[in-house]
């Protein structure tokens, strides 16, 4: 077991490289940090306070930024000299401060404002007012704050926000008795990544004893709506699976359209896209997900972002028990909760198919090299589902749930409050089950293969009887594509499917008719056949619905599917359905609509999202 888990080390960065700090030099006791909003000027001003332990008697302590003005420093509360270095590409300038060497600890205290190439902000023009989100991950807080902007340092934290409007940060709110001053403690420590401000006019709604949502009206009933149903229902089931709730309160913050993720796991305020409110609950997963990170990701943390897949993958696969056990529980039945954890699994492979042929090989890996790379270009389903596939891999050979979910419940004890890697995770398997007499089991797991080989793992087996459903209705409609008969395709081939079981027929549709001569003829008929679908709001449905019709349909670029559709671009902001979006305008319709498309939106975008589709579209 030594030498696997030495090789295992060895294949992949002692220190995080995707930081220029000098983190390891340093215990971090508690972090101070205030941030003032100016609407008006569209910039954040703010002092941190860092209060350190000197583990390593340096003489020195170097902090990443990225755009930002730094006005003043001190150390140990005397104005102090800095330097600042030329920027890196990717990385920003590092940010040399002395500290003297005799001392065991030490306060450092930065005075700075952001600027207008602040990548972790933005400010718009909100519904009932103006309007500022930060998003940090993977390394943008270092754009926000200096910081040791690595996933492998985690501090506590006090927040005080000043703004005009309200304010969430990443903490439990605390009273202020001064008006626009609003005060947050975080106890638990968390990561740079973690680091959140948010400020407009927001009003709150119960959806648990202990959750509410923030939004702007006129969208408050709507998204209490949506998930005040399963919340607590997600939180206990949580909890049974793994340990009690940690964090005091989940709360969460349904953010404006220009949000580029489904979700953020923000502690005390998780960030949703407004794609998730669509009226059917059928994106309440979403919820499942971004609670689960409050033990995989939040209290157990990747120590850099090279091993990003034991936040994502446990993530997923913390968020399929919890499907399951709440699918179990609405049909008072065991079995029925296996099968619909199975069908999420299938739809989290083609996912992770469809990932990997469009990704660059290298970022295909379990556990990526990330030296000199943009975390960013690396993010993708894979992480989140060959991840999870890898879980699932050892629950089933180690024996199944009942061998598996103690395991679970060890974990996340053992590495709460702190960051870990790939050799450790493999190395607590091994102190735990060899123990049980499993070590024979685990010798014979081919770790190589999947940590650090490229590609799509062994297909697993699954209970397909929730798909079976589906797939008869897809071997209908290709049957007729190869073999023509009589068409008797109609709305009330979907009406006895649930949301999930439609998504994966529109997407496996897409697969097969890939496969075949389908028609365009037949493609433009097919909206009078499924009228539902091209009247949807759910961004899951119109992402699915307009792949299949403008892959196939030879629609040019002024027709009213393809506009449509293109309008519905410029609406969202989350990536999951933007990047892909102008891919398919791209390929389907032309580059230069495409580009044309974009030019058109690309001020409603993140700055996040807006450098992906650039890139996407060759246009750096």
């Amino acid at each position: 077991m030594t030498s696997l888990i030495e090789n295992i080390k060895s294949r992949s960065h002692e220190l995080d490289p995707c930081t220029q700090s000098n983190y390891t030099q340093f215990q971090v006791k508690h972090t101070t940090l205030t941030l003032g909003v100016s609407f008006e000027d569209k910039v954040l001003t703010g002092t941190v306070v860092f209060e350190l332990v000197n583990k390593s008697k340096t003489d020195s302590v170097i902090l990443d930024t990225a755009a930002l003005d730094i006005s003043q420093v001190k150390v140990n509360s005397d104005v102090t000299p800095f330097k600042l270095a030329p920027a890196v590409p990717i990385y920003g300038s590092a940010l040399h401060i002395s500290i003297p060497t005799n001392d065991s600890t030490v306060k450092v205290e930065i005075d700075f404002r952001t600027t207008d190439k602040c990548t972790a902000i933005q400010f718009i023009a909100g519904d009932t007012g103006p309007y500022v989100f930060s998003q940090c991950q993977a390394i943008h807080a270092r754009s926000l704050f200096p910081c040791f902007d690595t996933p492998g340092v985690k501090s506590t934290y006090t927040f005080t926000a000043k703004s005009p409007s309200p304010c969430t940060m990443s903490g439990r709110p605390r009273a202020s008795s001064e008006a626009g001053v609003y005060h947050f403690d975080q106890p638990i420590p968390i990561p740079s990544y973690l680091v959140s401000l948010t400020s407009g006019n927001l009003l709150k709604a119960p959806i648990g004893p202990r959750s509410d949502v923030y939004c702007e009206e006129p969208n408050l009933k709507a998204c209490q709506w949506e998930f005040e149903k399963d919340m607590e229902n997600y939180i206990q089931i949580a909890e049974a699976l793994i340990f009690d709730y940690e964090w005091d309160r989940f709360d969460s913050l349904v953010l404006p359209s220009s949000f580029p993720y489904g979700g953020m796991e923000i502690p005390n305020m998780t960030q949703l896209t407004p794609t998730l409110i669509c009226g059917d609950r059928t994106q309440t997963k979403v919820m499942a997900h971004e609670l689960s990170h409050s033990w995989s990701g939040n209290l157990v943390t990747n120590c850099s972002w090279e091993h990003f897949w034991l936040n994502e993958g446990w993530t997923v696969y913390l968020e399929r028990r919890i499907l399951g056990a709440i699918a179990a529980k609405e049909r008072n039945s065991a079995e029925y909760g296996e099968q619909v954890r199975h069908f999420n699994m299938i739809i989290g492979w083609n996912g992770l198919v469809e990932s990997v042929n469009g990704m660059p090989a290298k970022f295909t890996k379990l556990v990526w090299d990330l030296q000199g790379q943009d975390p960013d270009d690396a993010f993708s389903k894979i992480p989140y589902e060959k991840g999870f596939f890898f879980l699932f891999h050892l629950e089933t050979k180690l024996g199944g749930l009942k061998e598996f979910d103690p395991f679970i419940k060890h974990y996340f004890k053992k590495f709460r409050y702190g960051s870990l890697n790939s050799a450790q995770f493999v190395e607590t398997l091994y102190e735990f089950y060899e123990p049980l007499g499993k070590k024979q089991v685990l010798d014979s797991i081919d770790w190589d293969t999947w940590l650090f080989k490229e590609g799509v793992p062994e297909y697993p087996k699954f209970d397909t009887t929730l798909a079976d459903q589906v797939y008869s209705l897809v071997d209908k409609w290709v049957a007729y594509v190869e073999k023509g008969g009589e068409f008797t395709f109609s709305e009330a081939d979907v009406q006895s499917f649930e949301g999930e079981q439609e998504m994966l027929f529109l997407e496996t549709l897409v697969e097969k008719f890939k496969q075949t001569q389908v028609t365009p003829e037949l493609i433009r008929k097919i909206p009078s056949v499924y009228p539902k679908y091209s009247a949807s709001g759910n961004g899951e449905f119109i992402s699915r619905w307009n792949e299949l019709l403008i892959t196939f349909g030879k629609y040019s670029a002024g027709e009213e599917v393809v506009q449509k559709f293109a309008t519905w671009l410029g609406s969202v902001g989350r990536m999951k359905y933007v990047r892909p979006g102008y891919k398919l305008l791209s390929s389907g319709v032309s580059l230069e609509f495409a580009r044309e498309t974009f030019a058109k939106y690309e001020q409603n975008y993140h700055p996040i999202c807006h450098a992906m589709v650039k890139k996407d579209l060759q246009l750096v």
